[in-house]
């Protein structure tokens, strides 16, 4: 097998992406009418004049407290449909990469991972979607855009980080006052880890 470079910083579209190898990544992707491109212009032009990587925070976060409202078809509080997603990330868990952390939301999904030696972040991620999206488009008889085109990756510093992560997602259902504690949400692995004790 031919060994791949980690490709470091670059684009796919409107995010930077950082593609590190082996290196713990926290990703978040939107169902497609999840946050509408026109908001996301609009508060880029808002950011503009700000620091780069601030105001690639500053989004991530508007688009997190949208995405709570539950804006959207929300196809993934389905139970049939989150079940799907949540299979497709523990299929290749522990082969393409080492799923730690992760909760499917109504019209989101927040996942921590580790990709494995020579498995590129941006292929595990098209894996994903391009699977997901087939499989749930012709359960809803539908066609089209499943999922943003684009989705939020951010590298994991340090063992704070790591921490602060997995609580963010695991508490992400509470927050957004869809169950009253992390274990009770069944498409998360604190349900999971909560079912083998």
């Amino acid at each position: 097998m031919e060994t791949r470079k980690p490709r470091g910083w670059h684009s796919r579209g409107y995010l930077p992406h950082f593609d590190g190898g082996e290196n713990l990544q926290f990703i978040t992707l939107h169902l497609g009418d999840a946050v509408p491109q026109k908001v996301i212009d609009c508060w880029k032009l808002e950011l503009k004049h700000e620091v780069k990587e601030e105001a690639k925070k500053i989004l991530f976060w508007r688009i997190e407290k949208y995405v709570d409202q539950g804006i959207g078809a929300c196809y993934l509080r389905r139970k049939e449909i989150a079940e799907l997603v949540q299979n497709a990330l523990l299929h290749f868990d522990k082969e393409r990469y080492k799923l730690v952390s992760w909760v499917i939301m109504p019209n989101h999904v927040h996942l921590l991972l580790r990709p494995s030696e020579n498995i590129a972040l941006e292929d595990i991620m098209h894996s994903i979607k391009s699977y997901t999206a087939l499989k749930i488009n012709r359960l809803l008889n539908r066609t089209g855009k499943f999922w943003q085109e684009d989705y939020f990756d951010r590298y994991i510093r340090n063992y704070e980080h790591f921490e602060k992560t997995i609580s963010y997602i695991e508490l992400n259902p509470v927050k957004a006052k869809l169950c009253e504690k992390s274990s009770d949400w069944k498409f998360s692995s604190a349900y999971f880890r909560n079912a083998l004790n």
